[in-house]
């Protein structure tokens, strides 16, 4: 019998997908800024539970997954809220005249009506 060991940090890639799109902004973002990376968190809002923290950061969290992006950028996903954002993709899309990030996570089981929270399976 043999034991398979999963190191998360050496999976970090397969936690969040960011699509070419996604990825340009965050690049823009974090060169106009001088930014160190980007970072996606949660935190408790709204009227159904959670919502998206994403944020320029200009120092490296140290308890964070680290992915680095095909382009370079530095995404750190916060592990505390890890199995809520395990799966996730993040993409920009148009909608309208305005360019939104549009977070596909397949941990979502209801959305507030704004679409501003949502509430993760437990």
């Amino acid at each position: 019998m043999t034991v398979q060991t999963f190191d998360i940090r050496k999976e970090a890639s397969s936690i969040v997908a960011v699509t070419e799109t996604a990825a340009e902004y965050f690049h823009k973002q974090i060169t106009e800024s001088a930014a160190a990376g980007i970072r996606l968190s949660l935190k408790q809002a709204g009227c159904t539970g959670y919502k998206y923290i994403i944020e320029e950061v200009n120092a490296f969290p140290e308890d964070d997954l680290n992915i680095t992006l095909p382009n370079g950028v530095q995404l750190f996903v916060d592990v505390a809220y890890l199995s809520a954002i395990q799966g996730t993709k993040i993409d920009m899309r148009q909608q309208g005249l305005n360019f939104n990030l549009v977070m596909q996570n397949p941990n979502v089981q209801d959305e507030c009506g704004c679409g501003e929270s949502f509430s993760i399976e437990e």
